[in-house]
């Protein structure tokens, strides 16, 4: 049975399966549904013996802003997450960085190479999404990061030390700057960057090359890696993201500095007090 979604569209030719983000007006921000249906049509690609690799892409000028959290989660929303117990566990423990956790290891279990195609702006939840893929094709001028690690939490998912040399890594994580997708395909964040132009051609072309490549020798090719990586730690260091997630947000000394100025002076007071400082170092265009 065809399955119907509300905030991707899914197509599949020649042997490349196309999940794209489908939120533009919110400049594909992650919400539950879209993390869901994002899911979702990973394990349709995973199981359909018509697909070698699978595409993740967006409509709109933005790849993704991050998680979307204009809107409080249901208690319907968080049993079909996988929260648990707010009375137990909430406080405490990160439930929604666990989720996302949980999410994004969807891409690193799959039997099928997932890879990326970002453009515009990919920053917070859409770096994740981005850096959670096996291979990464960005446009030249995109806008990759994660600002707000400069007044907010650390990541959900802990992925700078394993994408790039421990010199960007701390610079990124502790600062909050963004790169341009050149700059981040010359640290090795991702693989190649294109002229925003040519970005399409360019992925369709790699994209071509790879689907002729047996699913099952692709499928080998990337467990031996995953497993390499996890030897190394990887699975356990993404563990420990919920950890720091909620030590930075709740129990640190200035975690609710944040909150307190985006509810008394709006969100734009907050921004400026976030990112005011970095404007002449952050390729990011002023607000």
């Amino acid at each position: 049975m065809a399955e119907t979604y509300e905030t991707i569209e899914y197509r599949v030719e020649d042997r490349i399966a196309r999940i794209t983000l489908n939120r533009p007006e919110k400049r594909n921000a992650l919400s539950k549904e879209l993390r869901d249906e994002i899911v979702v049509a990973l394990h349709r690609a995973e199981r359909d013996d018509d697909v070698t690799v699978i595409l993740i892409d967006a409509n709109g000028p933005s790849f993704c802003s991050g998680y979307d959290l204009t809107r409080r989660l249901t208690a319907d929303d968080e049993i079909n997450t996988g929260m648990v117990s707010k009375k137990w566990f909430d406080d405490w423990t990160d439930q929604f960085a666990r989720s996302c956790i949980r999410d994004w290891m969807t891409i690193w279990d799959l039997l099928k190479p997932v890879v990326a195609k970002v453009h515009g702006y990919c920053l917070a939840g859409g770096s994740e999404l981005m850096s959670m893929c096996d291979i990464a094709f960005v446009a030249d001028d995109a806008i990759i990061g994660y600002p707000p690690m400069r007044g907010m939490t650390t990541p959900d998912t802990q992925y700078f030390p394993w994408k790039m040399g421990m010199a960007w890594a701390k610079y990124l994580q502790l600062t909050g700057n963004s790169v341009t997708g050149k700059q981040a395909a010359e640290m090795g964040w991702v693989v190649k960057s294109f002229p925003g132009d040519q970005l399409e051609a360019e992925v369709m072309k790699e994209l071509e090359a790879i689907s002729h490549i047996s699913p099952d020798l692709l499928a080998a090719n990337k467990m031996s890696l995953n497993q390499s990586y996890e030897i190394m730690g990887f699975r356990t260091a993404l563990s420990t993201s919920p950890q720091w997630h909620a030590l930075s947000s709740r129990l640190r000394p200035g975690g609710g500095e944040w909150g307190k100025i985006s509810s008394e002076q709006g969100l734009r007071a907050a921004i400026e007090w976030r990112d005011g400082p970095f404007k002449d170092i952050d390729p990011r265009p002023a607000r």
